[in-house]
């Protein structure tokens, strides 16, 4: 049976309108999973000797942060994890036990590279422990109660997956825990590297995850095979409707249309949710190269594209897959692609707008910083919104609207044709910052990098007839694609 099932899995692959043009991008994100894969692997090795050199003990070190690990596993996990799963509801007219397809998802999980991965990292760790002078058994030990736990962040994410807040829920953790531990105010780490180190120091305590493992596993199936019917758990839940008339957009003729349809779409979707939540992590990107005066000064152009373009990135890049669920239907319809590319293009820019406006509070770092946050903005609006919308015609997969970045089915879209296109997006910037520093100073950079920004607006309309054609001429296989459901 489960060869039968592999067997339709492969079939759903082979024969997806997309399968020839993502090709090419899968054996792409093949080689990238291998370069990250050997990263990890070294990190791996080189984490004992990096924390010997610091005089710090390793294995107690390591344990110290892994309650750290765990929760921002946790919400990677919630952000962008597709858990792999059948398309079960064909399979339920057919005499396939519900067991049986109920252990094959869930199975299929296990193998997710947001697991494995880890595994890359702890197994070498374990293994130079071993070399030099650890007790092998008690390593194993520690290794198995390790890879326990990451499993049971995979099964925490399936059924915690469809919780909306949750993912706020776990950031604030990590928030409050570490800003606590900066400031000495409380020191969660206390409490739970004791607990990590005892999977290595006493004999069976790595036996409590790998129960709970078990547990999590059993509720999981329980709960998945209670509701595997057609007409109950996997039935589409529907809320209680509300009326927003969003009258003030009338004004606006049929850009105020499309722009009202847009923003109750993000405001009553699980999925389209989540581009709030992905935007306001973006306006904190730039901690990470502000506030490291090691960074090389190009990076800070960088940040400021990152902080002020987190929607640009994470709604843009899925224009018009947002519209999946009744794009034949609007395309039936005497809607003008220049009305319609428009409101996209005015969403993102308002929002970018506001984005720059929140992330003033990076004026603590000085003017030029928030300055280059305020060109990057610039870049974004005149040229990486068009692009994004460029892109966006070679998007040839559906989204489930209904479903968070970690949704049971979801796909995200990625083909050569978008990945070129997003080259511009960071490379550019970067060159023309170069460039400036290189030649003159920041101030020339940084009018580079606004003159490009600038130079898109003024050729907007001209952009958008390239883009409008490139619509139309996209328009069938895009309905086409749009049809498969999985």
């Amino acid at each position: 049976m489960i060869k039968k099932f592999l067997y339709l899995e492969w079939k759903a692959f082979s024969r997806s309108a997309s399968f020839g043009k993502n090709l090419a991008m899968k054996i792409l994100i093949g080689f990238l999973m291998i370069y990250f894969s050997l990263i990890f692997i070294g990190m791996g090795v080189g984490a004992f000797y990096v924390l010997k050199e610091m005089k710090l003990e390793p294995l107690v070190t390591v344990n110290k942060f892994l309650i750290y690990y765990f929760l921002l596993d946790l919400i990677i996990r919630l952000l962008l994890q597709s858990i792999p799963v059948l398309n079960i509801k064909p399979l339920l007219v057919l005499p396939f036990k519900k067991p049986t397809i109920v252990h094959f998802s869930l199975g299929k999980t296990a193998l997710s590279f947001f697991n494995w991965v880890h595994a890359l990292f702890f197994i070498p760790f374990s293994v130079v422990l071993i070399l030099n002078g650890y007790d092998v058994v008690e390593i194993i030990f520690w290794h198995l109660g390790i890879m326990a736990m990451i499993y049971i962040n995979n099964f925490l994410n399936i059924i915690l997956s469809n919780i909306d807040k949750l993912f706020a829920v776990f950031v604030i953790l990590i928030v409050v825990f570490g800003g606590a531990q900066y400031y000495k105010l409380f020191d969660i780490t206390t409490f739970t590297t004791p607990f990590f180190q005892n999977f290595y120091d006493i004999d069976g305590v790595f036996l409590i995850p790998i129960l709970v493992l078990i547990g999590l596993y059993a509720f999981t199936f329980k709960y998945f095979e209670k509701n595997l019917y057609l007409d109950a758990g996997l039935s589409v839940k529907h809320d209680v409707a509300s009326t927003e008339n969003l009258t003030w957009l009338n004004q606006f003729g049929t850009l105020g249309t499309f722009l009202k349809n847009d923003i109750k779409l993000i405001k009553r979707n699980k999925r389209s949710k989540t581009t709030i939540v992905m935007s306001v992590i973006f306006l904190f990107y730039g901690l990470i190269f502000f506030a490291n005066p090691h960074q090389p000064p190009a990076m800070h152009i960088f940040a400021g594209i990152f902080v002020s373009g987190g929607f640009l990135f994470v709604f843009g890049q899925f224009v018009p897959s947002w519209d999946s669920s009744y794009y034949q239907l609007m395309m039936t319809q005497n809607i003008p692609y220049r009305g319609y590319i428009t409101a996209k293009w005015w969403l993102i820019v308002i929002v970018t707008f506001i984005s720059t406006i929140l992330a003033s509070f990076y004026l603590f770092y000085g003017w030029e910083v928030y300055l280059t946050i305020v060109v990057g903005a610039i870049y974004n609006i005149g040229v990486n919104s068009h692009l994004v919308l460029l892109g966006g015609a070679f998007t040839k997969t559906p989204i489930d609207l209904s479903n968070a970045g970690g949704a049971f089915g979801d796909k995200k879209a990625f083909n050569v044709n978008s990945m070129l296109l997003s080259l511009p997006k960071i490379f550019l910037p970067l060159l023309l910052y170069w460039l400036g520093l290189h030649f003159a100073d920041k101030t020339l950079a940084l009018s580079l990098v606004a003159g490009a920004g600038i130079l898109g607006f003024i050729f907007k309309e001209k952009v958008f007839s390239l883009i409008e054609k490139r619509y139309k001429i996209e328009k069938y296989s895009t309905i086409s694609a749009y049809k498969q459901k999985n």
